[in-house]
């Protein structure tokens, strides 16, 4: 059998998350953006987009069969082929009178498919690689991981509002895009079924079952909910982003309304440069500063400032809505300090995940705890479009700062609770 020697992890890491994240940038932002454009209202985007955080909320129930049937390359290879088809069915059925239904059961094939997906590759990423290798590819995957978010939100976004332009079909300008994105994924995948290499460890596990799986998952599940402090958990991992999971749902939709309706006005092209490129770049530094500062002072120090900065930048948008100003400069500036902001303050939540994983069952406890964290950006974003439909985006973006407070306040709770030395490079 060929080892994961054969291939270098160059060759394949960098692709490989690149695919993880383009199609939850696709169901996340992009569905969001191409409803909009398709003229569905709010109140319909956000619920429809919301629902489809679903199976990144309930992934870890069938993790266990990921460990059970084949083996996690075997995974990758089905599931990206299958990312590639939800693509191509979403292009096709664009232009169609029932699109809504039709592109919607596709972008469910997406969420299930890229939430597998996600599965399959972070096991085959730790079977593939030693401890060091993963240790100094990290940083690599999660670079590639962000790239998928500029690709997606920016230029892919950027791509459709040209088409929409030089095509004068909007429709047809973003079943072209779809159709790009499925031929890009198909050439991942015949891609990977290359490069990715075929380490030893990866292979079926013989003598389990599913009943034994689910035993072992449920008593793990179980000793999630035992842990202390569990009320502040998942008051944390519930509220900490309760105004930016709103606000999220809203931002693109403002960008691109037009003035009569309260929002911006702005071009398709001009969103994606603004929220898919300029945006992403910002949310990138932030998350490069706030690790830089965790690693040198600790967690505790920190964690405070990081609730602050992911919460506080919100009441831009407030301005924005109130005056509407036609400046894309000073547009480009305030969706960038509120998504380094973001970057920022969005460290915080991903430490804390480890931080409440420690202990036996770590790798399943962490999975359990981004299931709570999918779920607290799924149930707010639900009824974020009814909201600001009844609102107005003034004091639509008001009620997102209030949203805020819980958050903070966990925050502090928690900082209150936290070692010193915790995420501290010692």
């Amino acid at each position: 059998m060929t080892t994961s020697r054969n291939k270098k992890p160059w060759s394949w890491i960098p692709t490989l998350y690149f695919a993880e994240g383009l199609p939850y940038v696709a169901v996340m932002t992009i569905a969001v953006i191409m409803y909009k454009r398709l003229g569905l209202s709010n109140t319909e985007i956000a619920l429809y987009t919301s629902w489809l955080y679903l199976p990144w909320t309930i992934k870890p129930l069938w993790s266990p069969f990921v460990d059970l049937i084949k083996t996690k390359r075997s995974w990758i290879i089905a599931m990206q082929s299958f990312i590639a088809a939800g693509f191509a069915g979403i292009a096709f059925f664009i232009p169609t009178e029932h699109y809504v239904q039709f592109t919607l059961a596709f972008f469910w094939l997406l969420a299930f498919s890229s939430a597998t997906h996600d599965i399959a590759a972070d096991g085959f990423y730790m079977l593939g690689l030693n401890n060091k290798e993963q240790s100094f590819f990290v940083g690599i995957r999660n670079t590639f991981y962000r790239f998928a978010n500029i690709f997606g939100q920016g230029i892919l976004v950027m791509i459709a509002g040209w088409l929409e332009t030089s095509q004068a079909n909007i429709p047809l300008a973003w079943s072209i895009t779809f159709y790009l994105l499925a031929g890009l994924f198909l050439g991942l995948t015949i891609y990977h079924h290359w490069a990715l290499p075929h380490p030893e460890a990866d292979v079926k596990r013989e003598g389990l079952t599913a009943g034994k799986l689910f035993e072992d998952f449920f008593k793990t599940f179980i000793s999630f909910f035992q842990k202390e402090n569990l009320f502040l958990m998942l008051f944390f991992l519930l509220t900490y982003r309760l105004g930016e999971s709103q606000l999220a749902k809203i931002a693109s939709p403002f960008l691109l309304d037009n003035a009569s309706q309260g929002g911006l006005a702005l071009s398709t092209t001009t969103v994606g440069m603004i929220y898919g490129t300029i945006g992403v770049a910002a949310l990138l530094i932030g998350g490069i500063i706030s690790g830089f500062l965790v690693s040198r002072d600790g967690f505790k120090k920190w964690i405070l400032p990081m609730a602050l900065a992911i919460n506080l930048p919100d009441i831009l948008y407030v301005w924005m809505a109130a005056t509407t100003p036609d400046n894309p400069i000073l547009i480009s500036f305030c969706v960038a300090i509120e998504q380094l902001g973001y970057g920022f303050g969005f460290t915080a939540y991903m430490l804390y995940l480890i931080y409440i994983a420690e202990g036996e069952h770590k790798t399943a406890h962490y999975a359990i705890g981004t299931g709570f964290m999918a779920l607290g950006m799924m149930l707010p974003g639900m009824p974020a479009g009814w909201i600001q439909e009844h609102l107005g985006y003034t004091n639509f973006f008001i009620w997102v700062c209030i949203c805020t407070i819980p958050g903070i306040i966990a925050a502090w709770m928690i900082h209150n609770r936290l070692d010193d030395s915790f995420g501290k490079k010692v």
